[in-house]
């Protein structure tokens, strides 16, 4: 349990570290998610992101996910798969020399679900190996090396229905979430903390297949180097609105 607080306080000693360079962005992030049935416990994970920062202005990332989800019980799921991502170049303290540079990666995780009455609640947690690009030093030109990362995420979320004691077709819903990333092993470096997200919203459940949810999103990212002309660390501290579109097809009716 120390451990445990130890890390969730984590930002909040960063960001009390007056050497530090605090970079403020505005947010709107795209999500689509989508698991569709291929069999009884078997199912697609398909995802696509894409964020922009400063009033929708400047992008920020892209991402693009594939992967298998098994259910193991009521309340177990694992999945794991493949994660194409980009990073843009933005903000006062660039964090990419270049215009664009790529991250591949795999991930394998699990995810608890329960219901506490009218509550729903689902933990994941989430390992991820990572290959970080970089290009030469001018940001330009063809990809150079790939920098390998390992991260573990820790997700809790939330929902809660507005309208009779579960979520149901045609009806709102309360949502939120806060995720924990945290950089373990080799190349990781000073960036141990990495980022944390706080999200909250109301959602819509058209059908059992299909939902929309508008959220707020605080986020606390950490750059994984110094700012080059001061040498100090930067810290994002990012916040705006997170729309997330979630749509389920079943294969498994003919």
């Amino acid at each position: 349990m120390t451990k445990l607080l130890l890390l969730l306080l984590l930002p909040a000693v960063a960001l009390g570290q007056s050497s530090r360079l605090n970079d403020f962005h505005s947010l709107a992030w795209l999500v689509y998610v989508g698991d569709h049935q291929l069999a009884p416990k078997w199912a697609l994970h398909t995802e696509a992101q894409l964020r922009r920062v400063d009033l929708v202005r400047a992008p920020q990332q892209e991402l693009y996910r594939l992967g298998l989800v098994r259910t193991l019980g009521q309340r177990v799921k694992v999945s794991g798969g493949y994660t194409f991502f980009q990073s843009h170049r933005y903000g006062q303290y660039a964090e990419v020399p270049g215009r664009v540079e790529p991250e591949h990666r795999l991930y394998e995780d699990v995810t608890l679900s329960d219901q506490l009455g009218r509550l729903g609640l689902a933990q994941r947690i989430r390992l991820e190996q990572r290959w970080l690009g970089a290009r030469d030093a001018s940001g330009t030109g063809p990809v150079q090396e790939y920098e390998y990362q390992n991260r573990i995420r820790y997700q809790l979320q939330l929902e809660y229905p507005l309208q009779g004691a579960s979520i149901d077709d045609e009806e709102f819903y309360l949502t939120g979430f806060d995720e924990l990333f945290i950089g373990f092993g080799q190349n990781v470096g000073l960036n141990v903390f990495n980022q944390n997200r706080l999200s909250g919203g109301l959602g819509y459940q058209f059908t059992k297949a299909a939902k929309l949810e508008l959220n707020y999103l605080y986020q606390v990212r950490s750059h994984a180097t110094p700012d080059p002309a001061t040498n100090q660390p930067v810290v994002e501290l990012n916040n705006g609105f997170r729309l997330n579109i979630s749509y389920n097809l079943d294969f498994t009716k003919g």
